[in-house]
């Protein structure tokens, strides 16, 4: 052993034995300040050398908590969507989790667990906390359940001090972004229905299936051009935040569906769904007492949703404005209170809800209404604005009846076709009708034979309902002709 060797050796055994000592003395005095000193003075021992630490210390750590009180943290939600997506094959443990209304099985990073991002060449640094704390209880919105936690969970995000403006501005925003993305992707559709309290201290409030609907425009059975013109018209509405936001306008669209029933209202209402990735809302009016009832619906319907009010012109007396204002001034004058007047839908407050201040509490909403009767529905609830997009569904047409023998049959020609659409042209029959018909039987010539069987009696049907018409119109002309003649007589 050479002579520099041997001088180097004292040095290392002083180096050791001095870190022993100071580890030693440490752990005296952490003894001794823990059995005779004061909580708060060990507090703040403890403050001031951490603070004296982190003088040195290059990194900043944010620290993301699961709730805030008693409310979800939104950021901690999409940031553990985001670091789900990113985790790498590294880390060893991992939470599975499924809910009954989920379709999909979802991983997350199980807690005390660690992995590295890269943001922009810049290295981010995760990590999965749990910390125990006094149990707590939670009450959903309405007061039916509870729930119990005894830790407090969160995210930490470590990177170097000079990048926080970068993760502030740039790194949060785009995670944000990423997290609502995957959410969408993962999403399973809702469909929400009106549900009556059995309590009055309880509010009317939605409650939720699975939509498992499998309509889409590829197999709906519409014209080609009117499918092509509703999806380019849902691209456009979903791509113009901006421009909405731009011109003072709540982002919004609303459309009217309207023919005779069995025509595909529903199916092109689920299309729709499917296609975006909305959830659905079914509001029955008739199930809603007042107008602050509805509002709180309303309020309560998620952004990137659809609102659907079918058989608008059924549901409640929304077309008879200027007369039901004028019962209720009448009964004023007399000192009477109008009957159930502070405990009924009106017009005036239905569309203060849909084109008012409360229809911009909210962002990416459509609203769909249908009805058989167009007519019947008050101008003012017709007008572009609240119903921007009118669609006719129209009867059966060949260019349907060819979509909907694909989607039963699993063919796209039969020498009876020519036949059938002849007949279609002549006959009105809705797509349900059709749709009954092909459902009969798996054999192609079996069915076409059957639905031209049906046309005839469809035919037979018409004429015999067409002379009915006739023959009480003839009825009502020759009562009115007596009439006039026993008035003149008079």
């Amino acid at each position: 052993m050479s002579t520099k060797s041997k001088s180097k050796l004292p040095t290392v055994k002083t180096i050791v034995s001095t870190i022993g000592s100071v580890a030693a003395a440490a752990m005296v005095v952490r003894s001794v300040a823990r059995d005779y000193l004061p909580p708060e003075f060990q507090n703040y021992l403890y403050l001031g050398l951490r603070n004296f630490i982190n003088k040195f210390s290059t990194h900043l750590t944010l620290v993301i908590y699961e709730s805030d009180g008693f409310q979800d943290n939104e950021i901690y939600n999409a940031m553990e969507h985001y670091v789900a997506a990113r985790m790498s094959t590294e880390i060893h443990r991992m939470k599975v989790t499924k809910t009954p209304n989920q379709n999909n099985i979802a991983l997350t990073m199980e807690v005390n667990e660690e992995f590295t991002d890269v943001y922009n060449g810049v290295k981010l640094y995760w990590s999965s906390v749990s910390k125990k704390t006094p149990t707590r209880q939670y009450r959903s919105h309405d007061d039916s359940n509870y729930s119990y936690r005894t830790d407090q969970r969160s995210l930490e995000l470590t990177f170097h001090r000079e990048h926080k403006d970068l993760v502030m501005n740039e790194y949060f925003p785009f995670v944000l972004k990423e997290a609502e993305i995957q959410k969408q992707e993962q999403k399973t559709l809702k469909l929400f229905t009106v549900t009556q309290s059995s309590s009055y201290s309880r509010p009317t409030k939605w409650t939720s299936v699975n939509l498992d609907h499998p309509a889409n425009f590829t197999t709906l059975a519409m014209d080609s051009d009117i499918k092509e013109k509703v999806m380019k018209d849902l691209d456009r509405f979903v791509e113009r935040r901006d421009y909405y936001r731009k011109v003072g306008k709540a982002w919004k669209r609303g459309y009217l569906l309207y023919g005779p029933p069995g025509t595909g209202k529903s199916s092109l209402i689920a299309a729709m769904a499917n296609y975006l990735n909305f959830d659905i809302y079914d509001l029955e009016l008739t199930e809603v007492k007042s107008n602050s009832e509805l509002r709180t619906l309303l309020v309560a319907t998620a952004n990137r949703s659809i609102l659907v009010v079918e058989d608008i012109d059924c549901s409640v007396e929304l077309h008879d404005r200027e007369a039901g204002e004028a019962a209720k001034a009448a009964s004023r004058k007399n000192g009477k209170m109008y009957p159930e007047e502070k405990k009924q839908v009106t017009l005036s407050g239905f569309l203060n809800f849909i084109d008012g201040l409360w229809s911009s509490c909210g962002d990416e909403r459509i609203i769909i209404f249908t009805t058989n009767r167009k007519e019947k529905l008050d101008p003012a609830l017709v007008r572009p604005g609240r119903m921007d997009v009118h669609i006719h569904m129209s009867y059966c047409t060949p260019c349907g009846f060819r979509q909907l023998v694909s989607n039963y049959l699993g063919i796209t020609y039969h020498t009876l076709f020519k036949q059938i659409e002849d007949l279609m042209c002549e006959i009105k029959v809705t797509p349900a009708e059709i749709a009954e018909q092909l459902l009969k039987d798996d054999d192609p010539d079996v069915v076409f034979s059957g639905l031209i069987e049906f046309f005839d009696v469809k035919r037979k049907e018409d004429e015999e309902a067409e002379a009915k018409e006739k023959k009480k119109k003839e009825e009502i002309e020759l009562a009115l002709k007596e009439m006039e003649k026993s008035e003149q007589s008079d």
